[in-house]
């Protein structure tokens, strides 16, 4: 069995990142726009799942012993956090660091011809055995890494949950392109050690060990996949209803599909306001 670790880095960076959500729900919460509840307890569960990923025996199995474990690891950090924080976040929440110059400028990281390509390359290359055998082999390398799969994580999710607005042509039927590209780009590398003859990393040398770790990849970014669809698919269904509802009170057409795909009704009598981070 692993040992359970506290390394004081990752743990204080998570409860700053805490900190600073709930300091912020809690102003727009006085400012009478609450966070709901789903947003907040995804974020909270995002920051848990990359605490137990770094903290639990998952890191010092996968890092020591077993390349399946290790890979759970990755696809906790990379996929499931991330896309819980792209739950978890909004326009609201993320504008004090949208407000910042430097940081506005990163915003287009989560345009969806950025964040795809981006996440790809950055999975394959941290597969690579040289890359994977230095982060192994090197703490600071394997920081390193880590952080990659969660950025380029959750620019990916974001581009596709969009907690910030994307760009207008990116709507329901082109994300549903993309997340089959995603699974196809994931499930190719899967397959790759699935199939493999050999154990291709130096610390590993099982080559069932490896399959099983292709395995798990797979399975576990088909599942994502797959909740990610009926995610978008039942947005779609209610996107749907709220344009044809704006449609009959007399808004325009491009009008209302923005207002419907953010949710965005009618305020007053100042028309559909668009959102904005």
């Amino acid at each position: 069995m692993g040992n359970w670790t506290f390394d004081p880095i990752p743990l204080a960076a998570l409860a700053v990142a805490a900190i600073a959500y709930s300091r912020r729900a809690r102003t727009l919460r006085r400012r009478g726009t609450p966070v709901p509840r789903l947003k907040s307890a995804s974020f909270g569960l995002a920051l848990a799942v990359v605490a137990l990923a770094l903290s639990s025996p998952i890191d010092t199995i996968g890092e020591r012993r077993r390349f399946a474990v290790h890979m759970l690891q990755h696809l906790l950090i990379g996929d499931v956090a991330p896309m819980l924080l792209a739950i978890g976040l909004s326009g609201p929440l993320l504008r004090p660091l949208l407000a910042r110059a430097p940081l506005r400028s990163l915003r287009v990281l989560l345009h969806p011809l950025v964040a795809l390509p981006l996440w790809a390359v950055n999975l394959y290359a941290w597969h690579v055995p040289r890359l994977y055998d230095a982060a192994l082999a090197h703490d600071s390398v394997h920081a390193v890494q880590h952080a990659f799969f969660l950025t380029c994580g959750t620019l990916l999710w974001g581009a596709l949950l969009e907690p910030l607005p994307g760009p207008r042509w990116f709507g329901t039927g082109a994300k549903l392109v993309a997340l089959a590209a995603v699974w196809v780009t994931g499930g190719a590398l899967a397959n790759v050690f699935i199939w493999s003859g050999h154990p291709f990393y130096s610390r590993y040398h099982s080559t069932i060990d490896q399959r099983i770790g292709g395995g798990v990849m797979l399975l576990e970014m088909s599942l994502l996949v797959v909740a990610v669809f009926f995610w978008l698919a039942i947005g779609w269904l209610r996107e749907a209803e709220l344009r044809q509802q704006l449609l009959d009170r007399g808004y325009a057409p491009e009008a209302a599909a923005r207002a419907a795909r953010y949710r965005v009704r009618r305020r007053g009598e100042g028309g559909v306001a668009s959102p904005s981070p």
